[in-house]
C-alpha cells in the first residue's frame, strides 16, 4: 500500500499555534526598538563622523550613538541565542533581559574604544572586561530564575 503525503492541514494542527506562541509580545517590541536604536546609531555615527572635528563634546556623543549602534545591531542575536538555548519545557527569557544583554554588548564595545583612545587596549584587558560583563549577567540570570521559581 502506498502512503500518500499528508497535507499541511493534517499534520499537526498545534504546529502553527506553536510558532505563534514563539514570539511573545513583549519581544516583537524589543525587536522593534533594537532597529531604531540599530537606524539612529549608525545614521548617527555616520553623521558625526563625517561633518565634526573630534572634540570633547563630540567624542562623548559618539560614545552614545555607538552605544545605541552596537545595542541595536546586537540585539535580535541576543534574542536568537536565548531562544535557541532555552529548554522547550521553560519559558522565554522577558525582552528586559534581551536588552540588558545587548546593552552589556554595547557597553564592552565602547568601554573598548575608550580604552583605545589611549591606547592602552589589548587582548588580555578586554578578555578580562568581557569576562566581568559576562560574571555580572550570569549572576543576575541566576537570582532572577531563582526569583521566579521561589
Amino acid at each position: 500500500m502506498i502512503e500518500q503525503p499528508l497535507l499541511d492541514d493534517e499534520r499537526d494542527p498545534e504546529a502553527s499555534y506553536v510558532l505563534a506562541d514563539k514570539i511573545p509580545p513583549d519581544h516583537i517590541g524589543v525587536l522593534i526598538a533594537g532597529v531604531l536604536f540599530m537606524l539612529i546609531g549608525w545614521a548617527g555615527l555616520y553623521q558625526l563622523v563625517t561633518t565634526t572635528q573630534p572634540r570633547v563634546g563630540q567624542r562623548w556623543i559618539f560614545f552614545l550613538l555607538l552605544q545605541l549602534a552596537v545595542s541595536g545591531t546586537v540585539l535580535p542575536f541576543m534574542r536568537y541565542l536565548n531562544v535557541r538555548f532555552t529548554p522547550v519545557t521553560a519559558e522565554l527569557p522577558p525582552g528586559g533581559v534581551i536588552v540588558r544583554q545587548s546593552i552589556w554588548v554595547g557597553l564592552f564595545v565602547v568601554v573598548c574604544a575608550w580604552l583605545q583612545i589611549p591606547r592602552v587596549l589589548n587582548l588580555p584587558i578586554a578578555f578580562f572586561i568581557a569576562l566581568v560583563f559576562i560574571v555580572i549577567e550570569v549572576f543576575l540570570r541566576i537570582r532572577e530564575l531563582r526569583n521566579e521559581r521561589g
